[in-house]
């Protein structure tokens, strides 16, 4: 079960110390007594003032009454006496060895008694009462913020959030677009379900399962729906949790997390972001051995330890699977990689299916043709465009969300918020209007570019002051040379009408040019498509398998072949900067017009730009590619 946290209020000491004020004053307090000087005593006695006297081994008490009161008691204590109603008050003094005392008492005929002195329950009482409450309080404290909080007395036990059978709350019906991992989990959910049917044969299923994918594909979600659809207690936890900065803390973890899963057999064990535990050994500067490798070292003996047929079902999640250490991929550990990826045309319509039914949508919604505009997205950007979409269309006030919503929140997505309230010059916005004709009119003149769906002059996001949106007509997993050449083409587009129709250049083309580069270097060094440098691959990968988080690659290669290469990169980029401006001159016609169209509306759709291109069916012309779609930031 999740442990609620209960943070520590100060106000448990007031309460306390309130508590601890009623005691003496209520409970084992008397009401205020006057004391008072032995000889004053004695002449009350001689008066007949006195009553009801209580005479112990140290001190006398009793009542003064009658006139007496007002030479003892100040006038306040007077009023309230008497608005009490009462006609006497207490007083206490000090005994001291008088053989005289009993004959005048008995003289003036005044009552008394002896008492025996209890001093120790009132002590008890007064000190020892206030703190045993004291004691029973902070036990008490400490004890929630043990269990809130990872305290003390917690550190070496597991982190892991225990969801008891179905209250997981999520099943394979709730997992869409992943059909491929989703039927290869579905035998860890038999086995889990119907453990004899694959003993019977001595086979046995798999310690541990791997989920590899890029963010947001879903990794997580599939693990709970394995023991949701299992019924079987899940043990979810990150690779962080294991680390603490006392030494041991996480090898403890390890074990007590193993133990609960062994008690609560059959049970799965979900590790998310595996990576930040089990990264390879030895990557460390410092030292050889520290708390994270020993953590690592004891979760390969827990895994090695665990008999599987215990039914007890190791899974993790990560997507930076090629820094995990090699001992965690090997047989009898993660035997089973289960690659997570992004979906297809066909899964991403049925993932906006699924996060759709939580809203009302317009009987015009064509999420297929959502779908298709969204190539590249995995199940996180589609459940938020989904939810933007719905929010767009709440506060505009409508009654259900139509397909303009979707195309916002795609267009958010994809290049950033509206920023009508930027204000710009009307020449910076002309250079953007004819900077952005030129991307979409070379991305409808060049073979292998992927066709134009939108143009637009309005700033969106941090830097962009106008975007082209091209999107794809199918998913693509290759490219060829022509349709990578096609892509620089097409950021060139920008750059060459700015030359042309200005004479000067803008700063607006630096994302194209850093683009291209970039393509034109990856053409030449990884991909081969160099006639000088031939059939070799110099570099390797720059990024991570599922990050697009730039690394620096080792350069392997002599100076002389770098100078190969800066020469190849260049020499393609700029036959591609002379075709783009003959193309351009060839059509500046309707560059001018597309542009004083852009500068009239702001934004130009299709069909708009194939009125002004004079053809109906530019996209039949052309092979339709599909490459996630590309924004020319202006």
């Amino acid at each position: 079960m999740e442990n609620k946290q209960h943070p520590f209020f100060t106000w448990y000491f007031l309460v306390a110390f309130l508590a601890f004020l009623l005691i003496q004053t209520y409970l084992i307090g008397t009401p205020h007594v006057e004391t008072i000087a032995y000889s004053r005593f004695k002449t009350l006695v001689k008066e007949n003032a006195v009553s009801d006297l209580v005479i112990s081994e140290k001190n006398i008490k009793g009542n003064i009454k009658g006139e007496s009161l007002k030479e003892v008691l100040s006038e306040e204590k007077l009023k309230q006496l008497k608005h009490d109603g009462k006609t006497a008050h207490p007083f206490t003094t000090v005994r001291v060895e008088d053989a005289t005392l009993t004959a005048e008492l008995e003289a003036a005929g005044i009552a008394f008694r002896g008492e025996v002195s209890s001093d120790w329950l009132i002590t008890i009482l007064s000190w020892v009462a206030p703190m045993a409450i004291f004691f029973i309080l902070w036990s008490y404290l400490l004890k929630r913020m043990g269990a809130g909080s990872g305290g003390l007395m917690q550190i070496g036990k597991s982190k892991a959030k225990v969801f008891i059978e179905k209250k997981t709350g999520v099943t394979f019906a709730d997992v869409e677009g992943i059909e491929e991992a989703e039927a290869e989990l579905i035998e860890v959910v038999e086995f889990l379900k119907n453990p004899g049917k694959y003993q019977r044969l001595g086979g046995h299923i798999p310690k541990g399962v791997l989920l590899l994918g890029p963010p947001g594909t879903g990794k997580t979600l599939l693990a709970r729906a394995v023991a949701g659809e299992a019924g079987v207690p899940f043990f979810s936890i990150t690779g962080s949790d294991f680390v603490e900065m006392f030494v041991g803390v996480g090898a403890a973890r390890v074990r007590d997390l193993f133990a609960q899963a062994v008690e609560h057999a059959p049970s799965i064990i979900f590790i998310d972001e595996l990576d930040a535990l089990g990264k390879a050994r030895g990557m460390s500067m410092l030292t050889s051995h520290d708390e994270r490798e020993q953590t690592l070292n004891q979760l390969l003996a827990e895994m090695d330890g665990f008999d599987p047929n215990q039914g007890v079902i190791l899974m993790a999640a990560t997507n930076r699977p090629e820094i995990l250490d090699p001992a965690l991929l090997r047989p009898g550990r993660f035997d089973r990689q289960v690659l997570v990826d992004r979906p297809d045309i066909k899964g991403r319509e049925k993932i906006l299916a699924l996060h759709a039914k939580k809203i009302k949508l317009s009987p015009a919604v064509d999420l297929g043709a959502v779908a298709a505009k969204t190539p590249g997205f995995v199940g996180a950007d589609l459940a938020n465009i989904v939810n933007e979409a719905a929010l767009l269309a709440a506060r505009q006030g409508k009654d259900a969300v139509e397909m303009a919503d979707f195309d916002e929140a795609i267009e958010r997505v994809v290049a950033g918020l509206q920023k009508k309230s930027r204000v710009m010059s009307q020449r910076e916005k002309k250079i953007v209007a004819y900077h952005e004709s030129g991307h979409a009119l070379l991305a409808e003149l060049v073979p292998g570019a992927d066709p134009v769906t939108k143009i637009s002059i309005i700033p969106r996001g941090m830097a962009a002051l106008g975007y082209t949106q091209q999107l794809p007509t199918e998913d693509r997993y290759l490219m060829t040379r022509s349709e990578l050449l096609a892509r620089i083409h097409v950021l060139f587009g920008g750059r060459a009408a700015e030359e042309m129709v200005f004479g000067d250049v803008s700063t607006g083309a630096q994302n194209d040019l850093q683009k291209a580069t970039e393509i034109a270097r990856t053409m030449v060094t990884q991909f081969g498509m160099s006639e000088k440098l031939g059939l070799v691959a110099l570099e390797g990968p720059r990024t991570p398998l599922f990050l697009p988080v730039p690394t620096q690659a080792p350069r392997e290669f002599s100076e002389e072949t770098a100078r190969l290469i800066d020469e190849e990169v260049k020499k393609i980029l700029s036959e591609a900067h002379v075709k783009v401006r003959e193309i351009l001159a060839a059509h500046r016609n309707a560059l001018e017009e597309l542009a004083k169209l852009l500068l009239e509306k702001e934004v130009v759709e299709r069909p708009q730009l194939q009125a002004i291109l004079k053809v109906r069916q530019i996209g039949d012309l052309k092979e339709k590619r599909s490459v996630p779609p590309g924004i020319g930031i202006g």
